[in-house]
């Protein structure tokens, strides 16, 4: 991978642990919350989606409009699972645990549906990140499997996990194999987000406006940065870095997530949280190597 390409994965962690102390501030909102962030995203990044397409032009295709829908789908469940994961469990839980769960399942992908070749350091990397798992979810405390209730961020992280593993394989394709230009994909899905949410939006416009109160400055921040995340990693894919080195790499801001969490949020996030997370750090510089 070269250092532009790492610059560009890093920068983008950094970004996507800031929006999501943020969104994890708006958890109560809810499904309205991802609406209006969404919204947001599309309104600030069409004016890119524009450019692109009076300068290059965007040429459509079955294969990459079905790229696009899978892509929106994904997207829209990762995001409600994360807010669902935030409305119950702690940041310094759910987080960690789905950044480490999606590099897992997405380096497998890779393997198995882009033909990249697993090695015996990528192994140890993906072994890492369960370790860190299990001390994330069990703070050293392996008897603690036996209660349900200390499993709840656990079960929400690792289903945003998977929904993260399979919108970075589907978009990957999009960007390395159809071409598709990353802030175009990304703009579309967010389009196929919002017209996906919008029924449920008519149904339930009363109690959505009144769960947004206070929470628009928000909504508003976390529209900008979730996109600006998410594009600079797919710029990093274009630019020719494997994904099963880029998927991990990003996954940085497990680290970043887990201390805003302690010192922002004041979570009792404990050392075996933080020690987890770097476990799940040496997993992914395993998958690097």
């Amino acid at each position: 991978m070269s250092l532009s390409a790492f610059a560009l994965i890093v920068l983008a962690a950094l970004i996507h642990a800031s929006w999501n102390l943020l969104a994890k501030r708006a958890a109560q909102a809810g499904p309205v919350f991802v609406f209006a962030y969404t919204g947001v995203s599309c309104v600030t990044y069409f004016p890119w989606v524009l450019w692109i397409f009076l300068g290059d032009g965007i040429s459509w295709s079955g294969a990459g409009i079905a790229c696009i829908l899978a892509s929106g789908a994904l997207h829209l469940a990762y995001s409600l699972c994360l807010q669902r994961g935030y409305q119950v469990a702690d940041l310094s839980v759910v987080y960690p645990v789905a950044r480490g769960t999606g590099p897992m399942l997405s380096t497998i992908g890779a393997f198995l549906l882009l033909g990249e070749s697993p090695s015996i350091t990528g192994v140890a990397g993906l072994l890492a990140i369960v370790v860190g798992i299990l001390l994330i979810s069990t703070q050293g405390q392996l008897s603690r499997f036996a209660d349900p209730a200390a499993l709840v961020g656990v079960r929400w992280g690792a289903t945003t996990g998977t929904a993260i593993a399979g919108y970075t394989v589907v978009d990957a394709y999009g960007v390395k194999m159809l071409g598709i230009h990353p802030v175009v994909l990304d703009w579309c899905a967010n389009v196929v987000r919002m017209l996906m949410l919008l029924p449920w939006l008519m149904a339930h416009r009363r109690e959505a406006m009144a769960s947004m109160r206070g929470h628009w400055g928000l909504a508003i921040a976390v529209g900008v940065l979730s996109p600006l995340s998410y594009i600079l990693v797919l710029q990093a894919l274009r630019a020719g870095a494997p994904l099963s080195l880029a998927a991990p790499a990003r996954e940085m801001s497990m680290m970043a997530g887990a201390l805003m969490g302690a010192l922002i949020l004041k979570e009792a996030v404990g050392i075996w949280r933080l020690v987890g997370c770097l476990v799940m750090i040496c997993g992914v510089a395993l998958l690097a190597q």
